[in-house]
């Protein structure tokens, strides 16, 4: 169903809180199947990808180390991303 959520787990370096948090906004997004809520809903989903993002980033920490990075680079560690999200730069 999330084929393209990037995976978190063994990054260099780990997973930032805001990586977490848009995995988990975009989580959310897809199983309700709504990408532009109306306000009353925004709430309840931003709640929602709050938590899941708590409990990804407590499962990240117990997870074991991976052997090789993951296969792909989460969108918010791509140049192109950041900048259509106005993002600054990542630091090199």
């Amino acid at each position: 169903m999330c084929r393209n959520i990037t995976e978190l787990r063994g990054l260099e370096p780990a997973a930032t809180r805001e990586e977490i948090e848009a995995a988990a906004a975009q989580y959310v997004r897809k199983v309700t199947g709504v990408a532009k809520p109306r306000p009353a809903l925004a709430q309840a989903m931003a709640t929602a990808a709050q938590e899941i993002a708590d409990i990804t980033e407590r499962l990240l920490a117990l997870a074991p180390e991976r052997r090789q990075p993951p296969k792909s680079v989460p969108p918010l560690r791509r140049p192109e991303v950041r900048k259509r999200l106005g993002l600054a730069p990542l630091a090199s």
